[in-house]
């Protein structure tokens, strides 16, 4: 059974936050669709409100502390990314970016992401498409095509029949696909290994 793990980051505010129940369903809709295929599945859930402070120390300072530095890890080293912010100011919000500004260079390239985002009305879904969607295609990541957008009236019809559920199980399904089709990953690169032999250093050589 190939083992598989979706890195799960919230931006949420609050407590309870509506953000982070969207990154839940979101989760738990392609964690079934993956077991349905024979993947054994582990979630990873990073709450950005605990790590605010550390992400603006880790801009100034260029340093992460250990907690982020294991958030970081944990997006870099999954198979398949779910990310969800609320919309502030018709963008997302300036803790999600700032994360994602940390994130190193080259950690999302070819991972599949799932985007998510809750807002005060529906007026704002499009801020998934033209804010949040062309981040992570900057970052190289394979934008899926469902983004899922929730307000607080989808909130109030929010049965399994409903259009908000429907369109979490697509999203979570096209997750599912991008993450079954690729080699499970094997965790983020170590940033001091070695990548040629010491004769190679010694001599002056890098093969690459």
């Amino acid at each position: 059974m190939t083992r598989r793990t979706l890195a799960v980051v919230s931006a949420g505010l609050g407590q309870p936050s509506s953000t982070r129940l969207l990154a839940d369903q979101l989760a738990a809709a392609a964690r079934d669709e993956l077991v349905r295929r024979g993947a054994e599945v582990e979630i990873r859930t990073v709450e950005l409100r605990e790590h605010a402070h550390d992400v603006v120390n880790h801009m100034l300072t260029g340093f992460p502390p250990a907690a982020l530095r294991e958030a970081l890890d944990t997006v870099a080293g999954a198979d398949g990314l779910i990310a969800v912010t609320p919309i502030f100011n018709a963008s997302y919000s300036g803790l999600f970016k700032s994360f994602f500004d940390v994130v190193e260079k080259e950690a999302l390239a070819d991972r599949p992401v799932l985007i998510g985002a809750t807002g005060g009305t529906a007026r704002h879904s499009l801020a998934l498409e033209h804010a949040v969607r062309p981040m992570f295609a900057y970052l190289r990541a394979v934008v899926l095509p469902t983004a899922v957008f929730a307000a607080p009236e989808d909130w109030a019809g929010d049965g399994d029949d409903s259009a908000l559920r429907a369109r979490i199980r697509r999203a979570g399904t096209e997750l599912a696909e991008q993450v079954d089709r690729r080699p499970a990953a094997t965790g983020p690169a170590d940033p001091f290994a070695l990548t040629t032999s010491f004769e190679n250093l010694l001599a002056g050589r890098d093969p690459a």
